[in-house]
């Protein structure tokens, strides 16, 4: 009798279990960002994320930034995607046209913080009237100078360069101090370092750089060979530490905060960088210069967060999106580290009000430029491209700039036309 119980006990059970819904454990959402980007910004949002979703929390690899866009292409091709992806703004475009990303128009059409979200970031994850991003972090690019070594060279810390060869001329100073003391930067193995701080010192000086359709003309303008020039005689002299030629991206953004270099074209994200590299260090944020005095130019960079096609996470990850425009997270994480907002209405608070080099850093906004195409990795941002190669013959060669320049332009045509 006693053992009929027992069975019936076990029986019943084991019917009651089988009936008893239990809470699958939710799988991690796995997100890819490219490295050499603004990394501390990125771990902090996600940070902040899986602090407010422990049920749901991103696992954040990063890929380096040379192998970004063929990994991710290979990802799509093979169905192996994360479930977000950050990638740099500039290649939105090309991924959307290549029907590689998910259509998030339909699902946040009607948030409003869309309305006020940084606009280049809008326009580069925008193809034929669809969505399929939203800003990760905004970065633009400026002149940062080391006020210390200013000093030490007997120039005047609140007055930096308004030229290129005012730069050449305080470069000249700072150099002479000698020791492991240069006078700038510039990265000699970094497509994207130079588009996004030597490519405004071109458009400062009035010429275009990337065709703007298949059949633009791209390299257009004295602009082009007067900067190309300015390098290669600052290289020549000098100026420029020698391993700058093998930086590739991996360490840009640690170079200024090292305290040994006088000037440098980097982005907003070098505030905190910088100080927390160097507590001490005293530098000071002006407008990336022209040929001539008065012209300005900035780079409006950063990444944009999309979904790529595959993804299974889909709800989680617009969650996501919308968890990166909140009031909040704009305040409390963006700002609290004086990285950009991504939303301008956001500007106002207390943050950027008790800092002035935020403020400085933000005059860039208005005099930046975000290109938009379809080609922007084969064009510029390939190491093995024709924006990359033209500036290494020109930093480290003595070919005539006329040849070089002609060389690499025929053939962004023949990519912008493929």
């Amino acid at each position: 009798m006693s053992l009929q119980i027992s069975t019936r006990y076990r029986s019943a059970l084991a019917g009651l279990l089988a009936m008893v819904a239990l809470p699958a454990m939710a799988e991690d959402l796995q997100m890819w960002e490219r490295s050499g980007g603004n990394a501390g910004m990125v771990d902090a949002l996600v940070a902040a994320w899986n602090a407010k979703n422990p049920d749901r929390k991103i696992n954040l690899t990063y890929i380096p930034h040379t192998e970004m866009v063929p990994k991710i292409a290979q990802a799509i091709a093979s169905g192996e995607v994360p479930d977000l992806m950050g990638m740099d703004l500039i290649y939105g475009p090309q991924f959307e046209a290549a029907g590689q990303l998910v259509d998030i128009t339909d699902k946040v059409k009607d948030w409003p913080e869309l309305k006020t979200a940084v606009q280049g970031h809008m326009t580069v994850s925008t193809y034929e009237g669809r969505l399929y991003g939203v800003p990760l972090y905004a970065d633009v690019s400026a002149l940062f100078y080391n006020k210390d070594l200013f000093r030490k060279a007997g120039l005047d810390p609140e007055k930096p360069p308004t030229s290129l060869s005012e730069i050449r001329e305080y470069a000249d100073k700072i150099t002479a101090l000698g020791g492991d003391v240069k006078g700038y930067f510039l990265a000699g193995s970094c497509a994207g370092c130079n588009i996004f701080t030597v490519a405004p010192l071109m458009w400062a000086s009035g010429a275009t750089v990337e065709p703007e359709a298949a059949n633009g003309e791209p390299l257009n303008g004295e602009g082009v060979k007067e900067v190309l020039q300015w390098a290669r005689d600052m290289i020549k002299a000098g100026n420029v530490h020698e391993d700058a030629r093998a930086e590739t991206g991996e360490t840009f953004h640690l170079r200024f905060g090292s305290g040994k270099i006088g000037m440098m074209g980097t982005g907003n994200f070098n505030i905190t960088l910088a100080k927390e590299q160097n507590p001490s260090m005293d530098f000071g944020i002006a407008l990336l210069p022209g040929v001539k005095s008065g012209q300005v130019s900035s780079f409006a960079g950063g990444d944009i967060v999309t979904i790529p096609n595959g993804s299974k996470r889909v709800d989680d990850a617009i969650d996501f999106m919308k968890f990166l425009l909140s009031d909040e997270t704009q305040v409390e994480v963006y700002a609290k580290m004086l990285n950009m907002t991504t939303r301008g209405d956001m500007t106002e608070n207390k943050y950027f009000q008790a800092e002035p080099k935020v403020q400085q850093v933000a005059k860039a906004i208005a005099v930046a430029e975000t290109p938009y195409t379809l080609k922007f990795f084969e064009l510029i941002n390939s190491p093995q491209g024709p924006w990359l190669q033209m500036l290494q013959r020109a930093y480290y060669e003595d070919t005539d700039l006329d040849t070089i320049i002609s060389e690499a332009k025929a053939q962004m045509k023949a990519i912008a036309a493929e």
